[in-house]
C-alpha cells in the first residue's frame, strides 16, 4: 500500500499561520485548565513561552512577581529601553510588536554589547565573561529600562549588584538564563531584590523563551492602548 503524505490533509484543509497559532493556545488551554494559579494577564505569558516550547510542564516553574504585567506595560507604553544579553534576543524581538505599543521604538533601543570589541578586550585581560563588562557598558540604560537574559547568568548578577550597591531599579527583568553554573543563584537572588521580574526556576530557559515573554507582554501592552484610545472623549 502507497503511503499517503500527511501535508495532504493541510492542504483537503486548509489553515493559515495565524489560524494554527490559535488553534495551538487552544490545545494548551485545553491541557492546563486550572492555569496553576496565574492571573489572565499572567497566563497570556506563560502560554505564549508554552507555545515556544511545546511543553506544558514549563508553567510549573514560571513566576512573577506582583508588579512584573503591569510594570512591563508601563514601560513599553514610554518606549523604555531594552537591553538584552545576547545579539539573539536583540535579533529576535519584533520592531513591529514593540511599535504596536509605542511607534517610536527603533532597533537602536534594543541594546546588547556581548560582541562589542572593548567588552571582549577587558574580558580577556581579566579573565571573565563578555557579559559582565557587557551589562556594565550598559549601565545609563538598565535604570527603568526593561532588562532581559537568555543567556547569561553572570550578567544577572552583574544586574543584581548594580541594584544592591549602586541603586539601579529596571522597570522589569525577564531572568531567564539558562545552564548549570551561577544560573540558580542568579534568578533567586534576583526574586529578592524588590525589582519587577518574571523568571523561570532553576536551570531551565533560553533567549526564545525570553523573547516569547516579552512579546507576550507587548500585546497586553497593545490591548491597554487601544482600550485607552478607546475610552478617549474627542
Amino acid at each position: 500500500m502507497t503511503q499517503s503524505a500527511f501535508i495532504h490533509h493541510l492542504l483537503k484543509n486548509p489553515m493559515t499561520g495565524l489560524d494554527i497559532e490559535a488553534r495551538s493556545f487552544e490545545i494548551i488551554d485545553s491541557e492546563a485548565p486550572e492555569r496553576r494559579g496565574f492571573s489572565v494577564d499572567q497566563w497570556e505569558v506563560v502560554r505564549r513561552m508554552i507555545h515556544t516550547t511545546g511543553d506544558m510542564a514549563l508553567a510549573a516553574s514560571v513566576r512573577f512577581s506582583a508588579d512584573a504585567i503591569s510594570s512591563g506595560i508601563a514601560a513599553l507604553q514610554r518606549g523604555a529601553a531594552i537591553y538584552a544579553d545576547s545579539n539573539m534576543i536583540r535579533s529576535g524581538l519584533s520592531l513591529a510588536r514593540l511599535r504596536g505599543v509605542n511607534p517610536d521604538y527603533t532597533a537602536n533601543r534594543i541594546a546588547c554589547h556581548v560582541a562589542d570589541a572593548d567588552v571582549a578586550e577587558f574580558a580577556a585581560q581579566n579573565g571573565l565573561p563578555r557579559s559582565l563588562y557587557a551589562i556594565r557598558k550598559a549601565k545609563a540604560q538598565l535604570d527603568g529600562g526593561i532588562v532581559v537574559f537568555g543567556n547569561a547568568p553572570v550578567a544577572l548578577l552583574e544586574l543584581n549588584r548594580m541594584i544592591l550597591e549602586e541603586g539601579i531599579r529596571p522597570s522589569l527583568v525577564i531572568a531567564m538564563p539558562v545552564g548549570f553554573v551561577h544560573v540558580i543563584e542568579s534568578k533567586e537572588e534576583l526574586a529578592s531584590l524588590g525589582v519587577p521580574f518574571v523568571e523561570i526556576e532553576g536551570r531551565r530557559g533560553g533567549s526564545p523563551l525570553a523573547v516569547a515573554a516579552l512579546h507576550a507582554i507587548c500585546t497586553l501592552a497593545t490591548r491597554v492602548c487601544k482600550e485607552q484610545k478607546g475610552g478617549e472623549i474627542h
